[in-house]
């Protein structure tokens, strides 16, 4: 007799210090109390994100395995072994929801190729909070992840983006190292065209919580810090 498969879950989390039913559904909570299996960035924060959500739930009991951007591709296959032989997984991100700008995404993606039903829970996502706070074009837009780091190569790729963006009129997001936040709103207010308008989204869902949207030339003059804070980037020319 064929096993039943078990499902693989996508499991969201807070986006900082807060409290996670504050932003997170019930939903979350029930695959929580009857998941053990979960792959995840890193156990011991997902440890303590569980406990967090079920401090009921055992701790010995959880069987936990860390996928990052170091691991190997024949390493994720074991990962979902359970799910072959009829128990659910959840898959935990460090921040938001797995699966986006997420290494969780490779275990999706083998879930799928094994035919493992995949369910995404409800959850915050940095992105899709910064989209809809910007007043950008919320039907078509791209996140490019991180930038060059060298100062020559970032301006060309600004320059490049703010161009499709004009073009196409295309939303373009991407972070960037948090201590090194400050110095990329420094790049796109010297980089970017005086009209260019920028979003800052910042500790999205915090009480420290900062977003918003100007024009280059108006974000010269506005002092914030966002130095180690979680910083979205968003342009529109």
């Amino acid at each position: 007799m064929t096993t039943r498969k078990g499902n693989l879950y996508l499991i969201p989390c807070p986006l900082g210090d807060v409290s996670a039913l504050d932003v997170l559904p019930n939903s979350v909570k029930k695959a929580i109390e009857n998941i053990d299996h979960y792959v995840v960035e890193h156990e011991k924060d997902a440890r303590r994100f569980i406990k967090s959500i079920v401090p009921e739930k055992g701790q010995p009991s959880l069987k936990i395995q860390e996928i990052n951007k170091y691991t190997q591709p024949e390493e994720i296959p074991p990962m979902l072994t359970p799910c072959l032989e009829g128990l659910d997984v959840g898959i935990i991100s460090d921040a938001g929801c797995p699966g986006i700008a997420d290494p969780g995404a490779r275990a999706v993606h083998y879930a799928h190729e094994k035919g493992i039903k995949v369910v995404p829970l409800v959850g915050p996502s940095s992105i899709l909070l910064a989209m809809m706070a910007s007043g950008f074009n919320g039907q078509n837009f791209a996140f490019n992840g991180y930038l060059p780091i060298d100062k020559g190569e970032r301006k060309a790729e600004l320059k490049r983006l703010e161009k499709i963006s004009k073009d196409f009129d295309q939303s373009q997001l991407f972070i960037e190292t948090p201590y090194r936040n400050n110095q990329m709103l420094q790049s796109l207010t010297e980089d970017l065209s005086a009209h260019t308008r920028i979003c800052v989204a910042c500790d999205i869902t915090l009480p420290s919580e900062y977003i918003k949207t100007a024009s280059v030339a108006l974000w010269k003059k506005i002092k914030v810090d966002l130095h180690k804070r979680p910083t979205l980037f968003i342009i529109h020319g």
